[in-house]
């Protein structure tokens, strides 16, 4: 009997100490976009200390692991 077990998907984390705050933030490769729409929800909701400087940090982040992502489907280069 063969297995049918499905590859468990990569997981991510965010993560921003603010003084006492830490913001952290955990997503599936893939939803990028929703973390975007996240970020912009938490900066829109005033009684948060979350601020559009946060925002870019955090993406920046994302930015990073992405890039990193994308590295693995590029080809060696030969020595």
């Amino acid at each position: 009997m063969e297995s049918t077990s499905t590859p468990t998907p990569t997981v991510k984390t965010l993560s921003l100490l603010k003084g006492k705050d830490h913001f952290c933030f955990r997503y599936e490769v893939g939803q990028e976009a929703k973390v975007l729409d996240a970020l912009i929800e938490m900066v829109n909701k005033r009684e948060m200390h979350f601020d559009w400087f946060d925002a870019a940090v955090l993406s920046h982040q994302l930015g990073q692991h992405l890039a990193k992502e994308l590295k693995t489907f590029l080809p060696k280069k030969a020595a």
